[in-house]
């Protein structure tokens, strides 16, 4: 019965099978792929993608903040689907592995919506 269940298909995953999924452009062509995923403690919505980008072989990556309805996943690809080109990656906010983004100010959380044009979660800009 347990292995019944586990074996249809729904709209869920587990956000350990999420780490680690490609990021592809509509064309699918590789960006990178999502490092974590940051969630409301308050909701427990997923608030934002972490994308790792650029380096090799996870070294000199940049770690890119996405909200997280900036991305929408592609049974196609089996990846989520970003539809940005590598300048306007490379210009986002953004940090660096040994650094952690500062999650406590919510300016620069705002500054991160406005950059992607996108309301902030947590309401209003």
């Amino acid at each position: 019965m347990a292995s019944e269940v586990m074996a249809k298909p729904h709209p869920l995953i587990a956000s350990d099978r999420v780490e680690g999924t490609a990021v592809r452009r509509p064309n699918g062509d590789m960006i990178g792929h999502i490092e974590r995923l940051m969630i409301d403690k308050v909701t427990g919505k997923v608030s934002y993608a972490i994308l790792s980008f650029g380096g090799f072989l996870g070294i000199g990556a940049n770690l890119i903040p996405l909200p997280w309805g900036r991305l929408r996943y592609s049974t196609r690809f089996e990846a989520y689907e970003l539809d940005i080109d590598d300048e306007e990656l490379k210009r986002a906010p953004s940090f660096s592995a040994d650094k952690d983004f500062d999650w406590g100010d919510r300016a620069k959380e705002a500054e991160l919506h406005r950059y992607y044009g996108m309301p902030p979660y947590w309401g209003g800009f």
